[in-house]
């Protein structure tokens, strides 16, 4: 039996990585709350990884605000936290490592779709720490030979996604207003664009990549399409007002998805129209969360207007 380690699996995207490596017969050990990277931590995880087969490194410091008011938490989680996995990986003799990256790293692309080979950028905390944990991943590959594959996540979807804490993902904050009757706040005109991927596929995407034989690689995860936000309004149903476009925001993300195609032979299956129907059944899982108005959004987006203003 394939033994696989997935931290940050009670997470939204760990979570279902979980389910679809228990579905495909594996042993799975779950890590979850590693978010403050501190070096003892090494200690404490290295007999979990004993025996383990493969690493599915997802636990991280996520949200954009959050980042840009305490970086060093960022710093410890996404650098530091993923050295520590990293090494409990390489002293176990782990076979295949799988690193979470973000397409965040690109910051405002000036070509779409968007390659790996596109500048890199990143526009606030958040987006470097990540970009610092995959180089510090294929590092360890150059140095020490641990397989690692880097999947450079879009914009990620589904059931399961975050309900509570800062203002953040826009799937989030819409589905909690329209449990609750209220106007879609969008940012912005609407017309920007996002890839959103759904969660499944992207649980695919990383069991593609722990199959192949693939290492020291970075790939684009994604859709193979842009939605617009008023798209996205269109298909969830409901009123909508507009809040002010905030910096260091791309009117567009969209990955070009040629690479991963060569070398895993993978693409996305779930559509845009299938993959917001299967949210919208699952939509009471968000009725605990908060409920975003302009006022609060304004609030809690004072820092991202404060220092990413230009």
């Amino acid at each position: 039996m394939t033994k696989s380690i997935v931290t940050g699996g009670a997470g939204f995207i760990g979570s279902h990585m979980t389910d679809r490596l228990l579905a495909e017969g594996h042993e799975v050990v779950v890590i979850d709350n590693f978010s403050t990277g501190r070096p003892e931590n090494l200690e404490t995880i290295k007999p979990l990884f004993k025996g383990a087969d493969r690493v599915f490194h997802f636990a991280a410091l996520a949200d954009i605000v959050p980042s840009i008011v305490n970086p060093v938490a960022y710093y410890r989680s996404n650098v530091l936290g993923t050295m520590n996995v990293l090494e409990a990986a390489r002293l176990a003799g782990v076979k295949r490592f799988l690193y979470t990256a973000s397409s965040s790293c690109y910051g405002l692309a000036k070509v779409a779709p968007t390659p790996e080979t596109a500048d890199i950028d990143p526009m606030y905390p958040y987006a470097l720490t990540k970009y610092l944990g995959e180089q510090t991943a294929l590092h360890w590959h150059k140095v020490y030979g641990l397989p690692v594959v880097a999947l450079r996540l879009f914009n990620v979807y589904g059931p399961r996604s975050r309900t509570s804490g800062t203002y953040g993902a826009v799937f989030g904050v819409f589905l909690a207003q329209k449990l609750a009757g209220k106007p879609f706040t969008v940012v912005g005109d609407g017309t920007q664009t996002r890839d959103f991927v759904f969660v499944t596929d992207v649980a695919d995407a990383f069991f593609t990549a722990s199959e192949s034989s693939v290492a020291g690689e970075a790939m684009n995860v994604g859709s193979g399409g842009t939605y617009s936000i008023n798209r996205l309004t269109d298909l969830l149903g409901g009123e909508k007002i507009f809040v002010p476009k905030r910096p260091g925001e791309p009117d567009c993300t969209f990955a070009d998805v040629t690479k991963i195609q060569k070398l895993l032979h993978w693409k996305a299956k779930v559509s845009f129209e299938q993959g917001v129907a299967e949210v919208v059944k699952n939509i009471d899982y968000w009725r605990k969360a908060p409920v975003w108005t302009p006022e609060t959004i304004a609030d809690a987006t004072k820092d991202w207007f404060k220092y990413l203003s230009k």
